[in-house]
């Protein structure tokens, strides 16, 4: 096939995003006067905070808010539709309209499942309301862009979430959200965390150091986040509480190089008066193409790995750490080093906490104040969840034929050729929309350079000038008419695909033949992704959910997926790699959320030379039934020499963790391996003495550097 040549293109530095047309009529009645990006000041939460509910009435809203009241939050009442009266004491309305008038509120806790999450979070944009904070796992990706389309519309609303823990003001005694309360202590350290369980394990240390939290922010572990790492930044920046700054990220979008890029001009904007910043980016030695337990864990073409975002933030200025347990120590260094007094900033921090039950980490709690363990908001098929559906070349054709003849462009069963352009739809988790995604290449090795994003706006979907502009950065400039006529007729079918089928990417590889001037989409090349939370949360995208093949998957991701845990078995590397010949992987890791668990892996790697056989997440609901199968998977793979069970308990209770331990020794065959015990966090007092008393020879450990080498001195006997 003769293809069409265009002239060399510059390369650029990195993918970058054009903003979307935002023409639409503002959602919100008031004037817009300023942005989205104007409303970061009502993070700053604190006693003065009047917060409400939405599902006030519901289980883990009412267990959440006697917490938080508890806590010293100042919650004013709720809302659940159709009931009025009284609930906990406080005011409970029926609607948002009602809620706004009488209660005056200043955030808005939104605990509503996912199918209706979406639309409570309009509502509480629709009613003005300055922040709203929504925590529920498994909403689909395409009803937050929705909510994100609206955002940019006003100028009154500040989204935190979805899927996330929330965010705290222990200085301020403020909640909203699920964080575990008697991990944080009032202090002076800003965080700001993708993942809620190394968020917790870092707040742990920060605590146990004398340091203290001002404010701790959760962006959440989806593909795109209502407040991002820049968003928290510049409200630490500006925060008079605030000494010192910690940002926990990982695999997957841009959050960390954004950070790194706000880091570098700001300590040329303030010189040595700059707060000191330490970070850690998890994921490091995650394996491409698996989205690792979080929805938004996984790297996109031309996004950097998460050992680059590593490497710019370093360079940006941030200390690195690699585990979270080292923050606390690393900020003091820090603040210290930077001319402050740290002496005085744990004096202050020591203060405010005088006036609080504290926890501390330590072993031992008060009997008179027992924390109760929490839950979170998920759908009710959270057991089944994967949050994408993936189709090979072989599946795509049939859902995308009627899309693809449309545009007048065939489907061609060949290889691409060396010159061939990359094309398609993803997200821009900066922009927080849908974008056209466009390269003038599709050699690897230049993609990641010269692909670039073109966002557009959800409801409108792309204009005639954003795809204008793709197609000019593809070079098709001289391409014949019929080409470029057929390019833009696909971009817009494919716009309509994503939409209708509520894709996550949708992208091939494309090539003009001069022979007859068409442009040729080439099957082999097809890459489809689907949220798979449309179907498993609102029962939507049924064609799509039953193109799964479930028969080519590993059988032990799908019987761990029956049971809420995500697991994933990671591969031996290839006998003849130098790797191979170093270490073969050999420990298995019983890890509770997704964050820690990928952060257990690199640390064990990077810092022990240790290498996992397995990313094992056992859910925010775990029971002790869920870590008797959590053994039963691990001990399948016959690599396994030594089991590393790592819990921080945020919301799993580390006396139900070790009550599971004990169960798989009753009830599971052991193989005789040695097994290594490292419980933090929420009741890690019973969970050490259940371990300690077990007398099932179990090696427990506090600290996870003397875990961690001890689990790779077991493995290499």
């Amino acid at each position: 096939m003769a293809l069409f040549r265009r002239s060399p293109a510059s390369l650029a530095l990195r993918p970058r995003s054009i903003a979307p047309n935002t023409s639409r009529r503002a959602f919100s009645a008031s004037r817009t006067r300023c942005g989205y990006d104007d409303t970061v000041q009502n993070l700053r939460i604190g006693k003065h905070t009047r917060v409400i509910y939405q599902g006030f009435t519901g289980r883990v809203a009412t267990g959440n808010a006697k917490d938080s009241l508890a806590y010293g939050t100042n919650i004013v009442g709720g809302v659940t539709p159709g009931k009025e009266g009284e609930h906990l004491g406080l005011p409970l309305l029926p609607n948002l309209r009602k809620a706004k008038e009488q209660l005056k509120p200043d955030a808005t806790a939104v605990f509503v499942a996912a199918p209706q999450c979406g639309k409570a979070i309009e509502e509480a944009i629709e009613a003005e309301i300055g922040l709203i904070v929504s925590v529920a796992e498994h909403i689909p990706l395409h009803d937050m862009m929705r909510v994100f389309s609206i955002l940019r519309t006003q100028s009154k609303s500040r989204l935190v979430g979805a899927n996330a823990p929330g965010i705290i003001s222990p200085i301020g005694s403020c909640r909203i959200g699920f964080q575990p309360l008697p991990t944080f202590a009032p202090g002076h350290i800003g965080i700001v965390a993708k993942s809620g369980t190394l968020s917790y394990e870092t707040v742990a240390s920060i605590t146990r150091s004398g340091l203290g939290q001002s404010l701790c922010i959760g962006m959440g572990g989806d593909i795109i986040a209502g407040t991002n790492m820049v968003d928290a930044l510049r409200v630490f920046e500006s925060d008079p509480e605030t000494a010192g700054i910690v940002l926990v990220g990982e695999v997957g979008g841009r959050a960390e190089e954004e950070a790194a890029e706000w880091i570098v001009d700001y300590r040329k904007r303030v010189g040595e008066k700059a707060k000191p910043i330490a970070a850690l980016v998890g994921g490091i030695v995650a394996p491409e193409g698996r989205i690792m337990g979080h929805a938004g864990a996984w790297r996109g073409a031309g996004e950097r790995t998460a050992k680059e975002k590593y490497a710019v933030l370093e360079a940006a200025g941030a200390t690195m750490v690699q585990h979270p347990e080292d923050f606390g120590g690393v900020m003091k260094t820090l603040l210290s080093q930077s001319g402050r007094d740290v002496s005085k900033i744990v004096g202050n921090a020591q203060k405010q906490q005088l006036s609080k039950r504290g926890y501390h980490t330590m072993r031992r709690r008060p009997a008179a104040a027992p924390y109760r363990q929490e839950s979170r908001i998920t759908s009710n098929a959270f057991k089944e969840q994967r949050r994408a559906l993936l189709l090979g070349p072989d599946q795509a054709p049939a859902p995308l034929e009627p899309y693809v003849s449309q545009a007048g462009v065939s489907l061609s069963d060949t290889e691409a050729p060396a010159d061939a352009f990359h094309l398609g739809v993803t997200v821009d988790r900066t922009a927080r929309s849908p974008c056209l995604a466009v390269s003038p290449s599709t050699n690897p090795s230049q993609l990641s350079q010269r692909l670039r994003h073109f966002p557009y706006d959800w409801r409108e979907g792309p204009t005639d000038a954003t795809i204008k502009s793709a197609i000019a950065h593809m070079q098709l400039d001289a391409a014949p008419p019929a080409a470029r006529a057929q390019t833009t007729a696909l971009l817009r079918a494919l716009a309509k695909m994503y939409t209708d089928k509520e894709a996550v990417t949708l992208s091939a590889a494309v090539s003009i033949d001069t022979a007859s001037g068409d442009l040729v989409l080439h099957q082999p090349t097809l890459h489809l992704q689907f949220d798979d939370a449309a179907f498993r949360s609102c029962n939507r995208q049924e064609d799509i959910h039953s193109l799964r093949r479930k028969n080519l998957e590993d059988p032990a991701e799908l019987e761990a997926e029956a049971h809420g845990i995500v697991f994933l078995t990671l591969p031996s590397p290839p006998a003849s790699s130098t790797a191979a010949a170093a270490q073969q992987p050999n420990i298995g890791t019983l890890v509770n959320g997704a964050g820690l668990a990928m952060n257990t892996l690199d640390a064990l790697a990077l810092q022990h030379s240790g290498t996992a056989t397995n990313f094992l997440d056992t859910g925010g609901k775990a029971t002790a039934a869920t870590v008797k199968k959590s053994f039963e998977l691990i001990l399948q793979d016959p690599r396994v020499r030594v089991i590393f069970v790592n819990i921080f308990g945020g919301l799993t209770d580390g006396g139900m963790i070790a009550e599971g331990i004990l169960l798989a020794f009753r009830e599971v065959d052991m193989r005789g391996l040695p097994v290594v015990v490292r419980i933090r966090g929420t009741n890690e007092g019973v969970g050490q003495r259940i371990i300690a008393e077990s007398g099932l020879g179990l090696e427990a450990f506090d600290g996870f550097a003397e875990a961690a080498g001890r689990v790779v001195e077991l493995a290499n006997r």
